[in-house]
Order: C-alpha cells, then structure tokens, then sequence
C-alpha cells in the first residue's frame, strides 16, 4: 500500500457518495505535509460528512489503515482526513471554491484517476 493507493481508494469511495471535481494531486516535493492530496466536493454539509464516512470505511476495509487524524466532520464544510503522506480535502462546495487549495501549489502535477475524470495528467 502507498500513499498513491490511498488516494485512488478514496477517489472510489468519494466517487460512490457523487463527490464532484475530485482531483488528486502530487505534491512530492513541492510540500512537507503530503505526497498526495485529494481535493473534493459535496453539494451539502450532509454529503460532505457521508463522503468523509465512506472513504474512512474504505481505506479501513482494503488496507486495514485508520486515518492519523480528522477534523472538520461537525461542519461538514471543509473536512480534512490526515492518512500520513496522503491528505483529503472534502469541501462543501462554495466553501472550496473561496479557499482554492488546489492553487496553493501551481506547479503539482494532476494525477490522472480514471477515465472521464477532471483530473489529466501534465505532459
């Protein structure tokens, strides 16, 4: 399992809760914080604590791994769940679009993760 692994898993997991504009993105060696970062949306605070649920389940049940960290689930506008070298970001969806965390790091490369997904990977 690598910090890879779990951002795909989390992508599936968001994916089967309807999470819009998931992007995964590489931050080695652009970030001390993370080799990897998921950023995703909910339509509500009620989506954004289920797509929290889901992948938290996900990544306990296929690679036995519980997150170092949570915060955020009682808002539900921006949660963090902290898997080590693999950070996601579930936001409610206005509440994303103020923070841009996305553009913090211009120079991340978009991992690509599946077909008809927003996210391409940069020649």
């Amino acid at each position: 399992m690598t910090p890879l692994d779990i951002a795909r898993e989390a992508v599936l997991a968001a994916a089967d809760k309807k999470a819009v504009r998931c992007i995964v993105q590489d931050l080695r060696g652009l970030s001390d914080l993370c080799d990897y970062q998921l950023v995703c949306s909910g339509e509500n605070e009620r989506q954004t604590r289920a797509i929290a649920d889901s992948i938290e389940e996900r990544c306990r049940r296929v690679f036995n791994v519980r997150p170092v960290a949570v915060e955020g689930k009682q808002s539900g506008n921006w949660i963090m769940i902290d898997f080590g070298s693999t950070l996601i970001h579930i936001f409610y969806d206005a509440v994303r679009n103020y923070y841009a965390l996305e553009s913090l790091w211009p120079k991340a490369k978009l991992v690509p993760i599946g077909a008809g997904d927003e996210a391409k990977a940069e020649a």
